[in-house]
């Protein structure tokens, strides 16, 4: 942990390197997309079915933010109609494969799912 208390990144100044984390991948979504990036590459539609209660916008918000924080990465082929779009996680959100294992293991232990 860092002894510094204000944490920069990206042009934005945190009070501390949990508020870092926490804006990049707190909200109700993203860690969500990011556990089931873990499992490879998705398209759009994938996403959506593995995740069916949330909405078309939130969903494309969502992938644009952690996009836009270099967690994820859009991949857009064209090689013939139709366009076909892949999300997979960056080197910087593979890393956070074992927080989001953890999130998931313990949400598993408190529903006694085993």
């Amino acid at each position: 942990m860092s002894k510094e208390t204000k944490v920069k990144y990206q042009g934005k100044t945190y009070p501390c390197c949990t508020s870092l984390t926490m804006d990049i991948i707190g909200g109700k979504w993203k860690t969500v997309i990011i556990f089931h990036l873990a499992q490879g590459k998705l398209r759009y539609n994938e996403l959506r079915k593995s995740m069916p209660t949330v909405t078309e916008r939130t969903l494309s918000l969502q992938l644009k933010k952690l996009e836009e924080d270099k967690i994820i990465k859009r991949e857009v082929i064209y090689k013939k109609p139709p366009l076909k779009v892949f999300y997979s996680l960056t080197e910087l959100g593979t890393s956070l494969r074992p927080i989001v294992n953890a999130i998931a293991d313990w949400g598993d232990s408190v529903a006694g799912v085993k």
